[in-house]
């Protein structure tokens, strides 16, 4: 699941929709259940054009995982599935496109 507000899909579209003109490259995705917590770390660790980190404005491609269900307070979190943040940065569009379809048929395999 993605979970990006700027798609139609998206729960709180209606929200973004009213509320912004605009969207970035910072969207969050959760997996379906079934993988291991070995096979979760070695993708994103397979992943050459994701390191880890936050991102705080900068151009770069990053990637965090999340535990959302550890820490959120104001309503449940009802995913069961591991889940990561991504910021999309200024690479070319095809080669991070490419190393995340790498890191999920490594998933897929597992």
């Amino acid at each position: 699941r993605v979970m990006y507000p700027a798609l139609e899909d998206d729960p709180g579209h209606f929200l973004w929709k009213r509320d912004f003109s605009g969207a970035s490259g910072l969207f969050g995705v959760v997996f379906k259940e079934g993988f291991s917590y070995e096979s979760f770390v070695t993708m994103i660790n397979s992943l050459e054009l994701f390191p880890i980190g936050a991102s705080w404005g900068g151009y770069e491609s990053l990637l965090l995982p999340s535990y959302p269900d550890k820490v959120r307070t104001a309503v449940p979190w009802l995913f069961k599935g591991y889940s990561i943040r991504l910021h999309i940065g200024l690479e070319n569009p095809d080669d991070l496109i490419a190393d995340l379809e790498r890191g999920f048929k490594y998933l897929m395999s597992c």
